[in-house]
């Protein structure tokens, strides 16, 4: 069996359960254990799976999960880290906020604060605002997605590029260790680096669970943000970058009554 067909069937296997062992699939496979770490470094490499120690797991892409899916994923902690990325933003500022269901919690959070101008590439978040005590909503001009809201590519890069906001608020669907932040699709990674371009101070919100995904698109480095505000300890190597960048940390307290 060469290596095409090796990893073609441990992917298969990570279908069907969550992790393969290394012993495992040497057995399976009547190849070395050198061989098989190869097979799993070459797939993580891809972004396909995520080496663990003594074997790999699944990884679970965005691109593979239905959006409202999404929403319900991890939702408590993501409404405990939008209610706290909300209290660095003020009142009477303004903010531009990404598409995803982590900035959409930080939206509902900030429904409360007044005189806010908000620019959003989200259908959702300018929806989950009207009404509010809000000054002013802007909605990035472009074609919407239908899948999720979201209005991408080069007309909404230009249409932020406009603006100067006091804030940014992104998501991303994966984190490195060493302080990549990284997304899958190019052209939501455009728009999110025209907002982090056009804002006084930066803010990423994303779970922990971030950190076990590989993502292949660049969006920025830790030291290109001011504040990432997660729901649980990131890496020891993750934190001392950001310590080195001056990216304060901050943890979201999450209680699953």
């Amino acid at each position: 069996m060469d290596a095409e067909a090796r990893q073609h069937e441990i992917l298969q296997k990570l279908r069907q359960q969550e992790r393969v062992g290394v012993d495992e699939l040497t057995q399976d496979f009547g190849v070395s254990s050198q061989t098989v770490r190869a097979d799993l470094r070459d797939l993580h490499d891809r972004g396909l799976l995520k080496r663990t120690h003594g074997g790999a797991v699944r990884v679970e892409t965005v691109s593979n999960r239905e959006y409202g899916a999404r929403r319900q994923l991890h939702r408590g902690q993501k409404a405990a880290m939008g209610a706290l990325a909300a209290t660095l933003i003020p009142d009477d500022s303004s903010v531009t906020l990404n598409i995803g269901t982590s900035t959409e919690q930080v939206a509902r959070a900030l429904a409360g604060h007044r005189g806010l101008t908000v620019l959003s590439n989200n259908i959702n978040i300018i929806n989950l605002l009207i009404g509010t005590p809000s000054k002013e909503l802007v909605l990035v001009g472009g074609a919407v997605r239908q899948s999720d809201g979201a209005i991408v590519g080069e007309d909404a890069v230009e249409f932020i590029s406009r603006y100067k906001v006091d804030f940014a608020v992104i998501g991303a669907s994966a984190m490195d260790a060493d302080g990549a932040i990284l997304d899958f699709d190019a052209r939501e990674v455009s728009v999110a680096r025209a907002i982090l371009r056009n804002a006084r101070s930066r803010i990423l919100v994303c779970d922990g669970s971030k950190f076990d995904i590989a993502a292949p698109v660049r969006i920025c480095d830790l030291a290109e943000l001011d504040y990432v505000v997660t729901d649980r300890a990131p890496p020891a190597e993750f934190l001392r970058r950001a310590e080195a960048a001056e990216t304060e940390i901050l943890i979201a307290e999450y209680t699953d009554d």
